[in-house]
């Protein structure tokens, strides 16, 4: 049976990490050092989020003269809902129904 869609453990550190942040903004870098994920792994996350309609980027022009715009990124109401649904079904998070 195939894996639901967004429920690997880096999507799922992903969008804790933008859920833990939101409504403001995040920064890419922020985001790799909070998930300890490399750019390689973790801007295709972003960039498929994204399309999914889960997450806003946007540019922002860099406070600093000369230096590139930066992206910055959010959860949409769709991807906050996301968040919530991935992050209760994660094994660290289930309670256990055990009645004593």
């Amino acid at each position: 049976m195939p894996r639901p869609p967004n429920s690997s453990p880096h999507t799922k550190a992903v969008l804790h990490a933008l859920q833990q942040t939101y409504p403001a903004h995040t920064y890419g870098y922020d985001l790799s050092r909070s998930t300890n994920l490399k750019s390689g792994t973790l801007y295709p996350i972003l960039q498929r989020l994204h399309e999914q309609g889960h997450l806003d980027a946007q540019w922002e022009d860099s406070p600093h003269p000369g230096s590139p715009p930066r992206h910055i990124y959010r959860l949409t109401q769709s991807g906050l809902q996301l968040a919530r649904d991935r992050h209760q079904s994660s094994p660290a998070t289930r309670t256990t129904g055990a009645l004593t």
